[in-house]
């Protein structure tokens, strides 16, 4: 059966390829990004989660797309190292990363509870088992995975299926602005990677189109690394 799926952060990288991968199931995609995007499959709502009068905007487009399941991928980075890290800074990608996620979760919940059915699968970070100048993100996606672990107790018997997905080095347009190919920074990211390679949108979107159908209507409150084994060590060689 045909569900609606709703996405933030859905106009490039993991986002945009979940967003095409539901649409050639035949799913409804409504997105939400802030920027357009030439050919999105489904209705993109223009709204930065990262401002303050967001949050009644966003409860509006949610409770008015009888959702089916929710996917958090917006987030905020803010790199610093310890030392630079500006309380401001700190409260700004916790808001970012958290606000939103609660905030649909908690208007989709009626419809979701209504139909006994049921997905939010919220997106976290590799950085969260550590990662230099990521203070303020890490914390922030951990938080997250703490979120997917409560809602997932809560809701265990409405039919609602709450998961996580902690991708590794992801080639998007945003990783390779700050890791060309051949720079330092791509071979550090790299040498952290089991596989020698790196992630693709469209394998991270599968990992979580996944955790969004029928058949994993089992598993709750998991955290799922799509990394190539970056979360369990360095290969030896």
């Amino acid at each position: 059966m045909k569900k609606t799926f709703l996405i933030t952060g859905a106009s490039k990288g993991i986002g945009l390829a979940l967003a095409n991968r539901l649409s050639r199931q035949g799913d409804n995609v409504i997105g939400i990004a802030r920027n357009a995007v030439d050919a999105f499959p489904g209705h993109l709502h223009r709204l930065d989660l990262g401002t303050h009068d967001a949050s009644g905007r966003l409860t509006d487009i949610v409770r008015d797309g009888a959702i089916d399941g929710i996917v958090n991928n917006v987030g905020l980075v803010g790199a610093a190292p310890l030392g630079d890290i500006a309380l401001d800074t700190l409260d700004e990608v916790l808001r970012v990363n958290l606000h939103p996620a609660l905030i649909a979760a908690q208007a989709a919940l009626p419809g979701m509870k209504a139909r006994g059915w049921g997905r939010i699968v919220n997106i976290s970070s590799l950085t969260v088992l550590g990662s230099i100048e990521r203070t303020s993100y890490a914390a922030a996606k951990a938080a997250l995975e703490s979120f997917t672990r409560s809602w997932a107790l809560e809701l265990a018997t409405d039919g609602i299926t709450v998961n996580a997905v902690a991708p590794g080095p992801t080639e998007t347009e945003l990783f390779r602005a700050n890791n060309a190919p051949g720079s330092t920074g791509e071979a550090r990211y790299l040498a952290g990677v089991p596989m020698r390679r790196f992630g693709t949108p469209e394998e991270i979107a599968a990992a979580i189109a996944f955790l969004l159908s029928d058949d994993a209507a089992f598993m709750t409150g998991q955290t799922l690394h799509v990394d190539g084994g970056a979360s369990i060590g360095k290969a030896q060689f």
